[in-house]
């Protein structure tokens, strides 16, 4: 029931996913307006379940609020669709501070892992480069990039099929005298891991494929996909600009517009569907807003590919061999018991 233009779009995407790929599909909702909505769909010998929901979390919602409150909330319910083994995955293009509140709650975490993050998936000159922290997380720690460092090592490996990932920290140059407090302190951190860490990494060397896998906090990460997302409509904008200024320029594009017709699928939002939030025990992927069908129905799929990898399994094992990730966050925990001794005898 969350995104722009709910639960149309939503209802119409999962149709043509499960016709297109044979994907079941249960929609989280009210009973009557998606009964309603399927209506208008060819559903005849599709795999489409309807699990009444009472409640809708709006965009305006505190993720606190849509978790604790709105009990009987689409979201909610979806996640508990996963905890009871009556879906293997929850999707959702709403209010995505509630998506991962509730997947925190519902799911919890996995053991080792204390922030869950959003990944979101860049087309680069050479394939796809996985960026996280998207947004789940603007105020992060070292032991927090370094979880995000093997959540998206493993994503990529087991998920995106890509051998031996080499995962590379944001900074603002590739020298380790660069960059901040965190990044340097992290950059050590991962220097001592059995990740194929290739050091900082620079803006653009994410579209250049630089690495498979790219480190940042949340703030960083959503000015990079935001300003990632707008660059891609302007130059959109501005190239037919350009061709429709002469009749010369329209002949032209006559003769490479199925170039650029190839070129606009490959950064188009749509084609990867959502972000996959990562570091929880169970599947979920977050959609844009403002998705259209197109990206609910590849967000299905993708969702779907990524609970066959056995994602979950295989970070708890990447876990166990890093464990100078482990012993940092045991440390930082013990410091944190200890001021709060401190802080009660005061």
């Amino acid at each position: 029931m969350g995104g722009d233009n709910a639960p149309a779009v939503e209802v119409e995407g999962a149709v043509a996913a499960c016709r297109e790929f044979n994907i079941p599909v249960t929609l989280v909702g009210d009973h009557a307006s998606l009964t309603a909505e399927l209506a208008r769909h060819s559903v005849g010998g599709l795999d489409i379940d309807i699990f009444h929901a009472s409640e809708v979390v709006g965009m305006h919602d505190s993720a606190s609020d849509a978790v604790r409150k709105k009990r009987n909330s689409s979201v909610r319910l979806a996640f508990e669709l996963v905890k009871d083994g009556k879906a293997c995955a929850a999707i959702s293009a709403g209010n995505s501070g509630a998506t991962m509140a509730a997947a925190m709650f519902v799911l919890k975490r996995i053991s080792g892992i204390d922030r869950p993050a959003i990944a979101s998936i860049f087309p680069t000159l050479t394939g796809k480069t996985l960026v996280l922290d998207v947004g789940g997380n603007v105020d992060c720690k070292p032991i927090h990039l370094a979880q995000f460092a093997i959540l998206g090592e493993v994503y990529a490996r087991y998920a995106m099929g890509i051998a031996n990932p080499r995962v590379g920290l944001l900074s603002n140059g590739e020298e380790d005298s660069k960059g901040n407090e965190l990044t340097r302190e992290t950059n050590a951190l991962l220097r001592n891991t059995s990740l194929n860490y290739s050091g900082y990494v620079e803006g653009r060397d994410i579209f250049r494929g630089t690495v498979d896998v790219v480190v940042c906090d949340g703030f960083v990460g959503n000015v990079v996909l935001k300003l990632s997302e707008g660059l891609s409509d302007a130059a959109g904008k501005m190239l037919k600009g350009e061709i429709l200024k002469s009749w010369v320029s329209k002949l032209g594009y006559l003769f490479v517009r199925g170039a650029f017709n190839r070129f606009k699928k490959t950064v188009d939002y749509a084609e990867y569907g959502g972000a996959p939030l990562l570091g929880i025990n169970g599947v979920a992927m977050i959609c844009h807003g403002g998705s259209n069908v197109k990206a609910i129905k590849n967000a299905i799929r993708f969702t779907y590919e990524y609970a066959k990898s056995g994602v979950t399994e295989h970070v708890v094992k990447k876990l166990s061999e890093n464990l100078v990730v482990s012993a940092q966050r045991d440390t930082l925990k013990s410091q944190s018991a200890s001021e709060q001794i401190r802080e009660t005898a005061c």
